[in-house]
């Protein structure tokens, strides 16, 4: 392996650059390869010329492991399969992707993506015959094949220290705060945060929750004696026999979002509550990477470089049991990857007597 590629794709998260730095260095001390590194992801391989620079250990001063985002952009709009054409209609430039990795010649390249992305890097590398290694990313912590993703961990930090933070202003005027958090397909973040900020109520997008079982909880909580109370949600939590609340922008794409609004609306109208409702939005995204996200980002860039090097591509690095492992991308299921009911985190909510939704 000479000559070795890396894109980010998708939404950024904490961790990214943390990744690319890993990556870079294992490569070049390791196996004496070349990095190229592919700005804004599959976009910059529409480019021509292809929008990519070297990366090389000069580049890693000491302070692009602590930065959020990704130094080399992304994208998380315009698939390649179906990019817009700007007359209305999509059209498959998957060709043009193909055509630009060639363009840089390439040995492997190693994509750091999210579920989303991982699908379309996946298709890409099969219809291309591409040597190709992935690396899973969301803070969503949704992608199938890996316990945890990289970014996850400090979403879920900020979601906790936003409940930190909200929970004595609750108290000081007897209210009832309602966060809401992302999770497009899964509910991860809302509740690991949730049970560590010490919410009453999480609702998450894999239960429906009924809105009669959130008052009731509430009233437990007013009964024995507490005067204020924390309610976290995920974005596309919807109630029984509702649907995911979204936004339209100016371009006409549809959001999730909204969801916090109307839980806040709901309990206010059956309990005359003061409620105030926070959307905590990108500020989950951005920022400083903690221990754990860095410490998962460097692992996966390693065995990412050593997959590659080794000629074992098709393949996604992933996090299991404490260590990192690998999977054939063949075999990996579609869909994303969502909250286990049965598993032990659930089970420690519906155990502390938080309220879910449904009971």
């Amino acid at each position: 392996m000479k000559r070795l590629g890396l894109l980010t794709s998708g939404g950024d998260c904490a961790g990214l650059n943390a990744a690319i730095r890993a990556v870079v260095k294992r490569a070049v001390t390791g196996y004496g390869a070349e990095v190229i590194g592919i700005l804004q992801g599959t976009r910059g391989l529409m480019e021509r010329p292809v929008k990519a620079r070297p990366l090389d250990l000069a580049i890693f001063t000491g302070d692009i492991l602590r930065q959020g985002g990704t130094m080399l952009g992304t994208v998380n709009k315009g698939n390649p399969f179906s990019f817009p054409d700007g007359k209305g209609g999509q059209s498959d430039r998957s060709a043009e992707v193909l055509d630009g990795i060639r363009e840089l010649g390439l040995d492997a390249l190693i994509g750091i993506g999210g579920d989303g992305s991982m699908r379309i890097l996946k298709r890409l590398a099969g219809q291309g015959n591409l040597p190709f290694v992935g690396i899973p990313k969301t803070i969503d912590n949704d992608v199938p094949g890996t316990e945890m993703c990289i970014g996850y961990h400090t979403a879920v930090a900020t979601a906790v220290e936003a409940l930190d933070r909200l929970q004595p202003t609750a108290a000081s005027h007897q209210r009832v705060m309602v966060l809401e958090v992302m999770g497009r397909d899964a509910g991860h973040i809302a509740l690991a945060a949730g049970i560590a900020g010490g919410a009453d109520v999480i609702l998450i997008p894999e239960i429906p929750y009924d809105p009669a079982a959130v008052t009731a909880k509430l009233a437990t909580v007013a009964q024995e004696g507490r005067n204020h109370a924390l309610v976290i949600c995920a974005e596309a939590a919807k109630p029984v026999g509702g649907h995911i609340e979204t936004r339209v922008d100016p371009g006409g794409t549809a959001h999730y979002g909204g969801a916090g609004q109307v839980v806040g609306g709901e309990i206010a109208k059956a309990t005359g509550a003061d409620v105030r409702v926070t959307v905590l939005g990108h500020v989950q995204r951005g920022g400083m990477p903690t221990s754990i996200d860095r410490l998962l980002a460097s692992a996966f860039g390693v065995h990412a470089v050593d997959l590659a090097a080794a000629g074992r591509t098709g393949r996604m690095v992933g996090w299991q049991g404490g260590d990192t492992f690998d999977t054939a991308l063949k075999d990996l299921p579609d869909g994303p990857r969502c909250v286990d009911l049965e598993g032990s985190q659930a089970r420690t909510a519906r155990g502390l007597g938080i309220c879910l939704g449904d009971r």
